[in-house]
């Protein structure tokens, strides 16, 4: 008996050691192969970065729409390519210094924002751990399913604020946990911690405040309310406090705290049309045989659905800046409709495996919070969608609302990491067909561009 609990955690353990080294390779291989220039608005990005860096050390001047047109974003994930742009430049002779500096930085941000990743999986497994009540982070359960998501390595590997509120998130939680625990006490460095962590939540990308509204929404289930009350207005306070700077700054120069670089077109459900909520026939078969752009559409769930698990925008499997002359699509299409196909049993297991979380542990205001917060999230995203429409449906991309998606895996993580414990037999059968639906999809997380191609 002693000896089939050994083999049983070793094998856990193994499988753990796997998913990581599993995960590091995919990190360095992208880092390889894939250059942050072929992102998703990736020159109006070099073009803040240039901007910014320009004037650093001396001050720290933003751009605006005359500059790029991404001028709306908070500055915080622009501050390591423009520190290496600065670094850089320093260093080279050229004529064209800011543009022959932008394949170093770019280099630069993505192993940044690699370690970065592995930050934010490792903070995860500890508060994990201490929700579990674990002895150690070994926790595969949580890592299949976060290694799952397709949308993580391309997003790691573009200059984006995403990566970093994927990393805040991660403390937030950690945060979240502590304070209900210690039943709200009002000490001094919780709130200080908190607040910056709410300040560079803010900062990393508009996407962010979709995180704040479920804690306003918790207070009148809370036990202790006038104690939760006090420790997240200050807290929160003294993140308004440090953030709020770059808000006030874009209400000034352009008339809106949440300036963005289209016209609002006011939330009007008939902005987009009927199939933008319901796939039509053809969205399906495309959704199930050729999950490529253009062919879906601007169909909101079916191009989430394939920019999640495979590559719909093919930012990693083809030259994206033109259908006709990409690497493979066609063939890579076929690759992404079985991918699709098979996603279909990884969605089923997260959102089950969510809802017994939220069942089970629905007394803890911490499970509320990130039930509440996958929710908002996705609606705020959906409203957003629809209020900014576009004919083509370029606004959806699962990147922008990765916190999402994390969430989801977190929550889902719970159950399937008690699954061991109550039945084993389901739980080793769930984990390997997540792990087969993982390696045939792994050609979905590696760029498939050439070494070092920059264009």
């Amino acid at each position: 008996m002693i000896l089939i609990k050994k083999y049983k955690f070793n094998l856990v353990f193994s499988l753990f050691v796997l998913l990581s080294f599993s995960t590091l390779f995919i990190l360095i291989y992208n880092i390889f192969y894939y250059s942050p220039i072929l992102g998703y608005d990736a020159e109006a990005h070099f073009s803040y970065v240039d901007y910014l860096s320009r004037y650093l050390p001396r001050e720290i001047r933003l751009p605006g729409p005359n500059e790029t047109r991404e001028y709306f974003n908070p500055p915080l994930g622009y501050l390591v390519p423009s520190i290496a742009q600065l670094i850089c430049r320093n260093f080279i002779q050229s004529s064209n210094i800011l543009a022959d500096c932008q394949p170093v930085y770019g280099k630069v941000t993505q192993v940044f924002q690699s370690v970065l990743y592995i930050a934010t999986l490792l903070m995860n497994l500890y508060t994990l751990k201490l929700y579990n009540k674990s002895n150690n982070l070994v926790n595969v359960s949580y890592l299949i399913l976060v290694s799952l998501l397709a949308v993580n390595y391309r997003t790691i590997s573009m200059i984006r604020g995403e990566p970093y509120i994927l990393f805040f998130l991660s403390l937030f939680l950690l945060i979240i946990f502590k304070v209900e625990k210690n039943n709200y006490i009002l000490d001094f460095k919780y709130i200080f911690f908190t607040g910056v962590v709410i300040a560079c939540i803010a900062l990393s990308r508009q996407w962010g405040f979709l995180l704040f509204p479920p804690l306003i929404i918790l207070l009148f289930s809370a036990n202790s309310k006038t104690k939760y009350f006090r420790f997240w207005a200050y807290s929160s306070s003294l993140g308004a406090l440090l953030s709020s700077w770059f808000y006030i700054g874009l209400y000034q120069r352009f008339g809106s705290f949440t300036s963005f670089n289209m016209e609002s077109k006011g939330l009007d459900f008939s902005n987009q049309n009927y199939s933008f909520y319901i796939p039509n026939s053809k969205h399906l078969e495309y959704l199930f045989f050729k999950p490529i752009r253009p062919h879906l559409d601007n169909q909101f769930f079916s191009i989430l659905y394939s920019d999640l698990w495979g590559d719909y925008w093919g930012y990693f499997s083809f030259t994206s800046r033109n259908l006709a002359v990409g690497r493979n699509q066609l063939q890579i299409g076929d690759l992404m409709a079985r991918v699709n196909i098979i996603s279909i049993l990884t969605s089923l297991i997260i959102v089950s495996f969510c809802y017994l979380t939220f069942k089970k542990h629905k007394s803890s205001l911490f499970i509320r919070y990130i039930n509440l917060a996958i929710f908002v999230s996705f609606f705020g995203y959906l409203l957003f969608a629809i209020t900014f429409p576009t004919s083509s449906g370029d606004t959806i991309k699962s990147t922008y609302i990765i916190q999402a998606f994390h969430l989801m895996v977190f929550l889902a993580s719970i159950y399937f990491h008690e699954l061991e414990k109550t039945n084993k037999k389901i739980y080793y059968s769930v984990l390997f067909l997540l792990l087969g639906i993982y390696f045939h999809n792994f050609q979905t997380y590696l760029s498939h561009f050439p070494i070092n191609y920059y264009p």
